[in-house]
């Protein structure tokens, strides 16, 4: 992967930030990146290239970019550090003027009607956009065409999907970019440096005559930003554990934002010298007016140490059970439905793998569902008979009524679609298996339902380890015909309606290519939208699965905003759709796909 991919940012302000006294960032280049950077490749730049770029892009490359799989094995300080040590002072400067709209105010009606606000529409998280607010047929999606493009300038990951509230666009990226611009034209109003990467989905709602966006970084940061102009209205540091990340986008119900913590402590643990683990997954209630923080739970006891590895570091638990989704609001019976990862390292606890019911009042655990007990997963253990299965629920529960009958729909990465009893504690109702499951298998970023059918996509990918990571950054590498499929089920039963399996990827596709489906699924009347791995964005009937339209957007594209951009793999966010248009980020290398960073605006003819 070319260095031209390491990423940039607005402003040095919050990332070349003078790091912990105890941080060297010689030592750590000597002991993480001298290996690779001291030899001749034309796949990692040499030294003497780093110390020409600035460090924010440096650290930019290891928290999110084209060395993440490094990154992630090392503490922000020492990412930090290693990144003053090797790169220059320049500040990278923000998007030129020309990507800036001549009418740069922003205008939100508190009674907005063509509105994806958040990760879904409604706090169900069904992710079902309505006929009237979709506005878009069948017909016109078969003709859909591609309307504009926007690059995120110095990124390798385009992975946050947009809010649209009547024609305005609000949404995040790799470089901590908060971009607010036009829907028909992609156009810039204002941009917000948050301090770290963001990859929620944002949240508007109304404050007073103004609104307030908000969304959490990928550092433990969360925000309230004026939506009308960009200015920073208050900032909390939700979790400051050096592994936090908040991948979950917020909840707002009345006057209060919840926010779901996770972390990726699991995947640093593989350094034998790191004492594993410590993270603990919570959920916080923020107050929207002020930021007060109203309440937290944490989903595991405080870590105790309890022994030492091989290599004589202490070890701690228990811990993990990190919370990655958005949660699901049940004002009726006035809870808040979280879905829960793994533990990290034992004692493995009853909250892990499973659904929990909180108080919307104060956080306290109404009833918790475990659906897979003691799964103790992390680098530090992978490989072992003990370890795992890694079956971590990723994507929201659904909050669904079927003929009368509320239940909760839940999907996990053991490759299982779960419905569960609300009123009977969870009780399951039923389960069926809509994939083979795996570490990064299963069901992983979000179904969507309309209280008929459930839609479920896959991942299941097919991966080997990297074996020469001097002349490859990669940490995977990713089977091309292994993966996917898309799942219809009644939701009464649970009982398959149909199967549509995934595309393999073509001859001479890019080394990264896979067919998995982990990201999203979104529906409107009569159309499933899902992505892939492979980059194809992807329309199917809604009756019977078959194939209405495809685009594949791992290409270059001439972009609005001047910046050159390339569409990649697709994990995570889903397509957003909103008066006749539908919106995809698309760019994700995470688990060896394939980078990009770009925001595609489709529409009819």
């Amino acid at each position: 992967m070319r260095f031209v991919f390491i990423l940039s940012c607005f402003s040095a302000l919050a990332f070349a930030q003078t790091p912990a006294a105890s941080s060297n960032g010689e030592a750590v280049y000597k002991k993480k990146c001298a290996a690779c950077h001291e030899q001749t490749s034309d796949r990692i730049p040499p030294r003497e290239a780093l110390q020409k770029l600035p460090a924010t892009r440096i650290v930019r490359a290891l928290d999110t970019g084209a060395m993440m799989a490094i990154g992630f094995t090392i503490n922000r300080d020492d990412r930090i550090a290693v990144a003053n040590y090797l790169g220059t002072k320049e500040v990278v400067t923000g998007p030129p003027p020309s990507a800036f709209c001549r009418d740069r105010d922003v205008k939100i009606a508190n009674n907005a009607k063509y509105v994806w606000n958040g990760w879904s529409p409604g706090n169900v998280n069904a992710r079902f956009q309505p006929a009237d607010i979709a506005a878009l047929s069948i017909d016109q999606v078969r003709g859909l065409k591609l309307k504009w493009a926007f690059g995120f300038e110095g990124d390798a990951s385009a992975f946050a999907p947009p809010t649209v509230i009547d024609g305005q666009v609000f949404v995040g990226s790799a470089a901590g970019l908060i971009h607010a611009m036009h829907a028909d034209t992609g156009c810039l109003q204002w941009v917000f440096q948050a301090n770290g990467s963001v990859r929620t989905a944002i949240v508007s709602v109304p404050q007073g005559n103004r609104h307030s966006l908000l969304f959490g970084d990928m550092t433990g940061w969360f925000y309230s930003v004026e939506a009308e102009t960009g200015k920073l209205l208050w900032k909390v540091h939700v979790e400051t554990h050096d592994s936090t990340r908040l991948t979950g986008s917020p909840t707002v119900y009345k006057d209060t934002v919840y926010v779901p913590v996770a972390s990726w402590e699991e995947t640093r643990s593989g350094d034998p010298d790191y004492p594993c683990c410590t993270f603990r997954g919570s959920v916080a209630a923020f107050r929207i007016r002020d930021g007060k923080q109203l309440w937290k739970t944490y989903m595991t006891p405080p870590p105790m140490e309890n022994g030492k590895n091989a290599r004589g570091t202490p070890t701690f638990g228990p811990s993990g059970v990190g919370v990655w989704s958005s949660p699901t609001v049940d004002p009726k019976r006035g809870v808040l439905y979280v879905t829960t990862g793994d533990n990290y390292s034992a004692p493995a606890t009853d909250t892990s793998d499973a659904v929990l019911a909180l108080s919307l009042k104060d956080g306290q655990i109404v009833w918790k569902k475990q659906i897979t007990a003691a799964d103790v997963y992390s680098g530090a253990c992978a490989g072992q008979s003990t370890c795992g299965p890694d079956f971590d629920f990723g994507s929201s529960a659904i909050l669904v009524n079927s003929n009368g009958r509320d239940l909760l729909l839940a999907g996990q990465k053991s490759g299982f679609v779960h419905a569960l009893d609300p009123d009977k504690k969870g009780d399951i109702v039923w389960q069926t298996r809509v994939g083979q499951g795996g570490t990064n298998g299963g069901v992983q970023w979000g179904m969507a339902t309309d209280g008929q059918r459930v839609y479920a996509t896959v991942s299941d990918v097919g991966r080997s380890r990297q074996t020469n990571m001097t002349t490859d950054p990669r940490r995977y590498i990713l089977d091309p015909k292994q993966g996917g499929g898309l799942t219809a089920l009644k939701v009464t039963d649970g009982s398959k309606d149909w199967h549509v399996d995934a595309a393999p990827c073509p001859a001479g596709a890019p080394s990264g290519c896979s067919p998995s489906q982990p990201g999203a699924v979104t529906l409107i009347p009569g159309v499933v939208f899902t992505t892939s791995t492979d980059g194809h964005l992807r329309a199917h009937s809604a009756e019977d699965g078959k194939l209405l339209w495809d685009f594949n957007t791992m290409r270059d594209f001439e972009t609005v905003n001047g910046i050159k951009a390339h569409g990649g793999a697709i994990d995570g966010p889903g397509a957003v759709v909103v008066h006749g248009m539908v919106f995809i980020s698309s760019g994700y290398p995470r688990n060896g796909g394939v980078p990009g960073n770009v925001l595609l605006a489709f529409g009819p003819e």
